[in-house]
């Protein structure tokens, strides 16, 4: 008699096995085995997470650790001319350095340090616009202080405001510009102090602030964000109508919370971008930093004093920040899909979870000279320069890589 081989034998026997079985055994089988495989995947990771980030092969940049960089840092307050007074914590005499020294690394890879070059000849000809706050700004003059080591650009405003400022890298053709809107959508402040004396706002949450969505246009880059200037108290506006309020303690308005606001500023800005006939670039959506104010608010002495970073374990982001970055993200997610109909492009820098890490890196007591009559509260909002806030564009590059 012919012998079969033992292999062939079991796989005989398995088939038979499987045509016996009745066919809800074998479902339910593939479902707890595709379970057994896919979950180490989801728990091992933060909660944030989401299907889209889950990309083989590849690497979640915004994942990691701070570690040690001796290399640090690649510009000074000497060497650059663009940091913000209320930035410069070397020159206003901070004394310890060490903040300095850190770099990000993702989990899985490495994220290369910002090579000024690369970033320039990537964008000949380009332009870029940095959309929202004060961080937004502390953003562009990072980016300007690690391009300051091969050029200079030109000053070429078309206003003399400060808040809407354009410079030219004259041996790229590559423009960068900054679009002050703290709330992004049509915003006007009331007279007096407010009701926590830190002034109140009318924000119209459905309309646009033409200030910078008339100009977008003339950009092939948009980074958009916005933040900490939604804590302070505001009425909410829609379709010319009042509809609440964030803080304003008035009995007769209905209060929502400050995500309320915050993700309808959003949904607004992104429905600018989308809709606009003639804006065709890309889109990044650099996500809250939160603060790290400790022992009180920002504006009864609390102060920021940390040296060094925290691991991922030893802390977490607090329910309003949370509450600001996952209504950021619903709106993102929602402008995205719609933006694939036209053709727009929308890509996130998710800058949270790292700046989440470094209380180390904000100026504090150190924007001013100690000895200045200032009314200046303790800065644990912005970063200094040089700083963690450099990491962005480490970001930022690689993004650009990516998506060219």
């Amino acid at each position: 008699m012919k012998q079969i081989h033992p292999i062939r034998l079991l796989s005989i026997k398995t088939v038979n096995i499987l045509r016996n079985t009745p066919k809800f055994i074998l479902l339910t089988t593939s479902i707890v085995l595709l379970i057994t495989i896919i979950h180490p995947l989801i728990s091992s990771s933060s909660n944030k997470i989401s299907w889209e980030d889950l990309k083989l092969p590849g690497c979640d940049i915004y994942r990691g650790e701070w570690v040690w960089n001796p290399d640090a840092t690649y510009y000074t307050n000497n060497s650059c001319s663009f940091i913000h007074e209320h930035q410069n914590c070397m020159k206003y005499g901070r004394p310890d350095t060490d903040f300095l020294k850190w770099r990000w690394k993702p989990n899985d890879c490495e994220l290369p340090i910002f090579d000024p070059v690369q970033f320039l000849e990537l964008l000949v000809g380009k332009s870029m616009a940095f959309v929202g706050d004060s961080v937004g700004r502390n953003q562009m003059q990072s980016l300007m202080c690690l391009l300051s080591k091969v050029e200079n650009p030109v000053d070429v405003s078309t206003t003399n405001e400060w808040h809407f400022q354009r410079w030219k890298y004259t041996n790229y053709n590559f423009t960068i510009a900054t679009f002050w809107t703290p709330f992004l959508v049509k915003a006007e402040q009331q007279e007096g102090k407010g009701p926590t004396n830190n002034g109140l706002f009318d924000l119209y949450l459905d309309e646009y602030d033409v200030k910078w969505t008339t100009k977008m246009h003339e950009f092939d880059y948009i980074i958009l964000s916005a933040g900490h200037w939604f804590y302070r108290p505001q009425m909410y506006y829609e379709n010319g109508n009042l509809v609440g309020c964030f803080s304003c303690l008035r009995n007769d308005v209905k209060d929502f919370p400050m995500s309320y606001g915050y993700g309808k500023a959003f949904k607004n800005a992104f429905k600018a971008i989308n809709t606009s006939p003639n804006f065709t670039g890309t889109t990044y959506l650099r996500t809250f930093a939160p603060s790290h104010f400790e022992n009180g608010t920002w504006d009864s002495g609390a102060n920021c004093v940390k040296k060094k970073p925290f691991k991922s374990s030893e802390t977490q982001i607090d329910a309003d920040g949370l509450s600001l970055y996952n209504a950021q993200l619903k709106e993102f997610r929602v402008a995205k899909e719609e933006g694939k109909k036209t053709g727009k492009k929308f890509s996130l820098l998710d800058a949270t979870q790292a700046m989440l890490l470094r209380p180390d890196g904000h100026p504090s007591t150190y924007g001013h000279w100690p000895q200045e009559n200032v009314t200046l509260y303790n800065d644990c909002v912005h970063w200094c320069l040089p700083g963690p806030i450099d990491s962005w564009s480490d970001f930022l590059l690689e993004m650009l890589k990516m998506d060219e």
